[in-house]
């Protein structure tokens, strides 16, 4: 398990094990999410790198609004 601590002026950085484990560089941005008493940090990834992903995708099941509960 990997600890960090809560600077005096409210910053932090992520274990270099984790920084390593995820490939994350310097200047990222993340998403700071509060759960309950957890904060996940997602990084937000480039949009230009997620076209084509989809491509090809089953769309024949897709849920409608109308669908929804």
């Amino acid at each position: 398990m990997h600890a960090a601590t809560l600077s005096s002026k409210f910053q932090m950085s992520i274990p270099k094990g984790i920084r390593e484990a995820m490939g994350l560089k310097p200047g990222q941005r993340f998403a700071v999410i509060a759960k309950g008493s957890t904060i996940e940090l997602v990084p937000i990834g480039d949009i230009a790198k997620a076209r084509g992903r989809l491509k090809g995708a089953n769309t024949q099941d897709y849920r409608d609004r109308q669908d929804r509960v």
